[in-house]
């Protein structure tokens, strides 16, 4: 079931995060700006009282609301609170505590559970600490393991998006030394697909252009500096050329593929490990990437930072990678409707054929 009326508004819903985090800070910015109307319909999954504590931080908000616990009474004209709900929880900006951890994951699973049920169109994450939330009731390092096992996904992908690029990870949260063994072929050319179908389905790219990072400096010197390129990395991305209809390029040495802006003369990036991603990344987004989450029925996004304790509460977190998550969410959304719509129309299956045989210009390695 479909809760997008007819004014093509999706129904968002956005989950709180960690109550002592920057999260309903940046909610509370972000819900304020009467842009945000014109696109989609906001549902945050909190309660009043943690939404009120955060709204007399902000005294220049100017935010109206409705609250409610049945969908049945949804407003689409605007911002909607689910009361998640109803305890007095104490909370101590910039503190981490068992009940920032608890009430956050309350949060998370109700959004979820109304996002199975078709009550929200897709879902924006606020930011969660693992330390007090990864427990028995939610044995999760993450958001992003969570949705794969909610949604019984076979294999996610974690994409970062922005208006200049788009990077993706072989490899997650996992320490530097332990990325090794998860260089494999079978790795590399699981996530190229999930790049690629990503790239059709949920950004409109019928034949992307992808770049492959090498794992080592320089991209191995041609076995000079390990042998992971030559071995793994290049056997995959030929395989991949064989199997694909991508545009597939690599393995390009990381520092001087994003130093040279290569980044933006691509379609997406696959980085092999946290890092090496990650980095260039935040330092090129300028404040507004947004973490997608591939490979996922549904749709969800969240902002490119973490809790960030140290400026809670101070009114000087910068809602922008916020804003950008809703709108990319909503990006999605759209896009996946008009794939699915073009997939049944004939007509566009033809034009598609002919557009997957023009010539694409080619990216000489240095």
């Amino acid at each position: 079931m479909s809760t997008i009326p007819d004014n093509n508004r999706p129904v968002i819903g956005i989950s709180c995060g960690d109550l002592n985090g920057i999260g309903l800070e940046l909610i509370l910015k972000t819900i304020s700006n009467s842009r945000l109307l014109e696109i989609c319909t906001p549902v945050v999954f909190a309660s009043n009282k943690a939404i009120n504590f955060y709204r007399k931080a902000l005294p220049e908000n100017n935010l109206n609301f409705q609250s409610f616990r049945d969908f049945g009474r949804l407003n689409h004209k605007q911002v909607n609170i689910f009361n998640c709900w109803e305890e007095d929880v104490a909370i101590t900006p910039g503190q981490l505590t068992e009940a920032g951890g608890k009430f956050a994951v309350i949060s998370l699973t109700s959004a979820v559970q109304a996002l199975k049920e078709g009550h929200i169109d897709g879902l924006v994450t606020a930011p969660i600490n693992k330390k007090n939330t990864q427990g028995e009731s939610f044995p999760f390092t993450g958001h992003t393991p969570y949705l794969k096992d909610a949604f019984n996904a076979k294999e996610v992908l974690m994409l970062m998006v922005a208006s200049n690029m788009r990077v993706a990870l072989l490899t997650e949260h996992v320490p530097v030394t332990a990325v090794g063994p998860f260089i494999t072929k079978q790795n590399i050319l699981s996530k190229l697909r999930l790049v690629e179908d990503s790239m059709r389905k949920d950004f409109g790219i019928d034949k992307p252009k992808i770049a492959v990072l090498g794992l080592n400096p320089h991209a191995g010197d041609e076995g000079l500096i390990g042998n992971e390129e030559e071995e793994i990395i290049k056997p995959a991305i030929k395989e991949f050329k064989q199997q694909g209809n991508s545009i597939v390029q690599g393995p390009f040495s990381a520092d001087a593929f994003f130093a040279r802006g290569y980044h933006e003369r691509f379609d997406a990036v696959l980085a092999m490990y946290h890092d090496q991603g990650l980095i260039p990344f935040k330092s090129l987004a300028h404040g507004e990437g947004v973490n997608f989450t591939a490979g996922l029925p549904v749709v969800r996004t969240s902002p490119d930072h973490g809790t960030a304790f140290d400026i809670a509460g101070k009114n000087v977190a910068d809602e922008s990678s916020m804003f950008s998550a809703i709108f990319t969410c909503v990006d999605i959304i759209r896009q996946r409707a008009e794939f699915i719509a073009n997939r049944s129309n004939p007509l566009k299956k033809v034009s598609n054929r002919f557009l997957a045989n023009a010539v694409d210009e080619r990216i000489e390695e240095d």
